[in-house]
């Protein structure tokens, strides 16, 4: 077993305090982060003992339609993580992993798992260049934009912090948030099982299979 549990409660404290600038500078530690991030170094994912329920948002996909994100991915295994498509760093390799690993599952599940993508810097993050980023990635993946309150509010239920994207001295826009991948279980449609940013494509590769059975991995 690859995986160690903490509660629901000591994870969104570690979540929202645990922002990632995506290239920017390191956020601030504080003990509680410590001790939950130092554990899951050890393991590839966390087993929530209370999951989390998915975000209730109606957004809009990269077709410009718009996305109910618990009705459309009821029953389904799904990884959801909240991030932008301008990040030079931590969201395209977190993309880039899971695509990675999604292609060593059976063709039936790799039918059956949804990644779900959501933007932390909507304003820039249109539905057509979202749509182009994410095909590069995974043409199966889900990538969603909208208002950004509601985002923020959707990722607080899960523990995830997010800011408003920033504009730096020299121009550069930032947008810092947690990089957390929560995975949610077909069988109870709840999230079960947190990743942090450190996860490998190897360590998904191990654990999806279990992922999309609604097992703990």
């Amino acid at each position: 077993m690859r995986t160690t549990r903490a509660t629901a409660a000591a994870l969104a404290v570690a979540a929202a305090l645990t922002l990632s600038a995506c290239g920017g500078s390191e956020p601030a530690k504080s003990p509680a982060v410590t001790d939950v991030s130092s554990s899951a170094k050890k393991q590839a994912g966390t087993v929530i003992d209370r999951p989390f329920q998915k975000p209730d948002l109606v957004l809009t996909d990269t077709q410009g339609k718009k996305y109910d994100l618990r009705a459309q991915t009821k029953g389904k295994p799904t990884l959801i993580y909240f991030g932008y498509t301008h990040c030079p760093d931590v969201c395209p390799l977190t993309m880039s992993n899971i695509a990675q690993a999604k292609k060593a599952l059976p063709k039936a599940d790799q039918d059956n798992l949804r990644v779900v993508f959501v933007t932390t810097d909507p304003e820039r993050d249109t539905p057509a260049s979202l749509g182009e980023w994410l095909t590069s990635q995974d043409p199966s993946f889900i990538g969603l934009t909208g208002d950004f309150k509601a985002i923020q509010a959707g990722a607080r239920t899960m523990g995830i912090g997010i800011d408003p994207p920033k504009k730096e001295a020299d121009g550069t826009v930032v947008s810092m948030h947690g990089a957390q991948v929560i995975a949610f279980s077909p069988k109870t449609d709840d999230g079960y099982v947190l990743y942090g940013d450190d996860t490998t494509a190897e360590d998904y590769t191990k654990d999806l299979p279990k992922i999309v059975k609604g097992e703990n991995p």
